[in-house]
């Protein structure tokens, strides 16, 4: 199964309202695990540990281009 990166959320500003509403009143640090434990949580719903490789390069890369 290749990575899919077309758009494939069904009502993505209501996912992002969500997903900013689930880190209100953390601190930066409780922020942090919370992404951290949802990227675990997907990862292993995805399972596909060529897939899983394929999105790490991704957002490393993405990552790099964005960097101060």
């Amino acid at each position: 199964m290749p990575l899919n990166r077309e758009a494939n959320i069904s009502d993505p500003d209501g996912f992002y309202e969500e997903l900013i509403a689930s880190q209100r009143d953390l601190d930066d640090a409780r922020a942090d695990m919370l992404l951290a434990k949802l990227v675990l949580i997907l990862a292993n719903h995805v399972g596909d540990r060529e897939v899983l490789s394929e999105a790490l390069a991704l957002a490393r890369v993405n990552t790099m281009k964005t960097a101060a």
